[in-house]
């Protein structure tokens, strides 16, 4: 395989997560900002989209280009602008050119399946979304992006380019994981009043958990009332969570030892390393050091650990020999 097929198939399937996962951000945010105490203050409704934003490490072109947050122009931003390379719409489309380069890698079904929803995101605009629901919108993002995986699950043969689109899809969900838990848990946030804190808090960690579908997971796991320890413990050292960091990271390193053809590499070494980790930690040791540094550090290393998967595989035109 060449690096570039290897490439192209990584990041499409990047995109294709990353719009289902920007999706889901969305609507964390927009579950937060209907709260009624943020409904009551404006101030702290625009806070809600700003962190979204600036989350995404997007705050500043954000500013640079629309000035003052809202949730109209942090929409805009986050799904239809064309010059945000991290937007729903050139996510979308970056995916689907991908799909396109390599149309003999992938199976015909995929490629129809990704073109149908770049067509039809290229025709929507404001007020199609308006008029529809923010809602219905991102259900329809996440229904896409469900269907693209399943096509792939259900028409590919197992493969190199099959383990390269699961690599993708489970580095970009890990991030995306690692982004959820700092909206929630890496920052300082000015709390309310103790007697009101138990609510708030209560109702956030219900949107983060409806946002990423995993209310009734924890649910079944757990069955009790929210508490920022077990919901932070389902998204990082649960296994049987399909977002955890757990998860994901035992997928990326079956992935990258698949590729590997049983040699040794670096990057087998690192992926390994962190889904141990994972796999074998316990919370309370994990954040002795704080809840802020332990996400900061994760989110170091899995940038290390995509720099690697970049230089190992796809640093080329060579062909690969996996």
């Amino acid at each position: 395989m060449l690096c570039r097929t290897a490439s192209d198939l990584y990041w499409m399937s990047r995109h294709i997560e990353r719009v289902d996962n920007t999706a889901r951000l969305i609507d964390y945010a927009h579950r937060v900002a209907l709260l009624p105490a943020q409904r009551e203050n404006k101030l702290r409704n625009e806070e809600a989209w700003l962190r979204v934003v600036d989350n995404l490490g997007l705050g500043t072109e954000f500013g640079r280009r629309y000035g003052a947050i809202s949730e109209k122009f942090a929409l805009q931003y986050l799904v239809f602008d064309e010059q945000n390379p991290s937007s729903i719409y050139s996510s979308l489309q970056s995916a689907r050119e991908s799909g396109r380069a390599q149309r003999g890698a992938i199976s015909s079904e995929m490629y129809e399946d990704i073109n149908a929803s770049w067509l039809r995101m290229r025709d929507y605009d404001w007020d199609q979304l308006s008029a529809e629901g923010l809602s219905q919108f991102l259900d329809w993002l996440k229904r896409r992006a469900a269907s693209f995986r399943g096509i792939s699950l259900g028409t590919l043969v197992r493969d190199e380019a099959y383990e390269f689109l699961l690599l993708g899809t489970f580095i970009e969900r890990a991030d995306s994981t690692l982004r959820m838990l700092d909206l929630h848990f890496g920052g300082v946030r000015q709390r309310p009043p103790q007697e009101a804190r138990t609510a708030v808090e209560y109702y956030q960690l219900s949107a983060m958990l409806q946002a990423i579908s995993g209310f009734e997971t924890y649910r079944k796991i757990y069955r009790d009332t929210l508490t920022p320890e077990r919901v932070a413990e389902l998204l990082v050292l649960r296994k049987d969570m399909p977002r955890s960091l757990a998860a994901c990271m035992s997928a990326v390193h079956r992935s990258i030892e698949a590729l590997s053809g049983g040699r040794p590499m670096e990057v087998s070494r690192q992926a390994g390393a962190l889904a141990s980790e994972l796999r074998y930690g316990r919370m309370d040791v994990l954040l002795q050091q704080g809840t802020g540094h332990f996400l900061k550090s994760l989110t170091g290393r899995l940038y290390a650990l995509s720099d690697a998967i970049h230089q190992q595989f796809m640093m080329s035109d060579d062909v690969l020999h996996v």
